[in-house]
């Protein structure tokens, strides 16, 4: 899923020209990742250096106490985090997460992310990210229920349907957003539905949400695939990750007709050269780790899989698996970013030096945002669209995105990570530019 970074005095334009060519490091933070690509985007622009400057930095961070008795009668103290980055297009728009790695400058990094993926969808969001430093499996679910609706107390006056919008991320699932909709609600006294979105479908979330970054995945896959001028039928391809985000990817692309050879949860992947059945397999929602238990010739650890001769890869699973130390080994011919973050910028430069294609995780997996807006509008006009119209809309925005960003590939050679950030970017300049700064 994702990563993050530290703050420090940010170079001119000029400066970022050179440290863009600086030796990259193996590893590096959402933040530093965020910053580096804002830099080398604006490299390719003629924008105002002040823009850049204000993009370095979050326009908010919230950091917030959360106790909360537990089953056993003892209390529990958390801290959490708000982080709002850009809101020069719209409402600030960015997931919840609950996991022990959550840190203010890995929702920075994050809430930077989102920024530039709204942009390239060309959504009316600007970007946020949020959570709590918190294991949520240590959490019994009425403890988890606790924690959310506190947190949402902590938080609630910040957010809301035309300030700040949470969804789902990490150890968040629709039923937390429900949870955070109606502490909200009630503090409101009334019900607000577009506080959040990724909610269940009867409480007004939207039909389509949960398999949407999934579904992007393979419609840019598949146009990717195009592009090249490959046989779909005959494209092989592995899925690190067979989860909200994989398998969805997965079983499109099978629809397809491509080839999924290999695929994997936590613990290893499965393969078979002659096509796996994708629909066969459970997803990790449907029954967790279970991947492992399917029958296939041969297995492999994540790791392995990473590095198999396929003709596509997909890490849909976490962040920085793709490094210096394995982007020699990995065999793939085109990299779709499924996961946020899952290439170093150390990989990006071996990808791009060796040929390799790697469609950016900010125009890959916008389907979720994207389907969150949907949401959110359904929520905002209280009108319902049905599974057909949201696959139909989603088709046609990541075309139209697709589209975009190809074109900037193609006129400023550049790779595409490069090219979706330049999209963004534009996008988010001219904002500032037309709304100027507050005296």
């Amino acid at each position: 899923m994702q990563t993050s970074e530290p703050e420090g005095s940010s170079p001119n334009t000029a400066e970022a020209a050179s440290q863009s060519s600086e030796p990259k490091p193996a590893s590096e933070s959402a933040l530093e990742t965020a910053r580096r690509q804002l830099y080398r985007a604006a490299d390719h622009l003629d924008i105002d250096p002040n823009v850049v400057e204000r993009l370095k930095h979050p326009e908010a961070v919230h950091e917030v106490t959360v106790p909360i008795e537990r089953d056993d009668g003892s209390v529990s103290v958390y801290t959490g985090y708000r982080a709002q980055h850009d809101s020069v297009r719209g409402p600030y728009k960015g997931g919840l997460r609950y996991h022990p790695g959550v840190t203010r400058d890995e929702c920075v990094g994050l809430s930077m992310w989102m920024t530039w993926k709204c942009a390239v969808m060309d959504l009316p969001f600007g970007g946020a990210k949020g959570g709590i430093a918190v294991n949520p499996k240590d959490l019994t679910l009425d403890e988890k229920e606790r924690l959310t609706r506190r947190f949402t107390q902590e938080i609630r006056t910040i957010i809301g349907p035309m300030k700040d919008i949470p969804a789902p991320d990490m150890g968040t699932d629709p039923q937390t957003m429900a949870w955070v909709m109606d502490a909200y609600s009630m503090q409101e006294g009334e019900t607000v539905p577009g506080v959040v979105t990724g909610k269940p479908p009867i409480v007004g979330g939207s039909e389509g949400r949960d398999t949407a970054p999934g579904r992007s995945v393979a419609i840019i896959a598949r146009e990717a695939i195009d592009y090249l001028s490959w046989d779909i039928e005959d494209t092989t391809v592995a899925v690190q990750g067979f989860g909200s985000v994989g398998a969805p990817a997965a079983r499109l692309l099978d629809d397809y007709g491509a080839n999924v050879v290999a695929v994997s949860d936590v613990n290893g992947a499965i393969y078979d050269p002659d096509g796996l059945d994708t629909h066969a397999i459970p997803t990790h929602e449907e029954e967790p780790e279970a991947v492992m238990t399917h029958d296939a010739p041969e297995t492999f650890s994540n790791e392995e899989l990473l590095e198999l001769d396929v003709d596509v890869l997909i890490p849909a699973a976490v962040g920085n698996v793709l490094t210096a130390e394995n982007a020699d080994d990995v065999q793939a011919n085109l990299i779709v970013e499924g996961a946020n973050g899952p290439t170093t910028s150390a990989a990006d430069a071996n990808f791009a030096e060796r040929g390799v294609p790697v469609i950016p995780d900010i125009l890959a997996n916008a389907g979720g945002v994207t389907v969150s807006y949907f949401e959110w509008l359904q929520d905002i006009n209280r009108r319902t669209w049905s599974l057909e119209r949201v696959h139909d809309e989603l088709e046609t925005e990541m075309l139209n995105a697709w589209s975009v960003v190809r074109d900037e590939y193609e006129s400023r050679d550049v790779p595409w990570r490069d090219a979706a950030y330049i999209v963004a970017l534009s996008r988010i300049a001219a904002a500032h530019d037309a709304r100027g700064l507050w005296p």
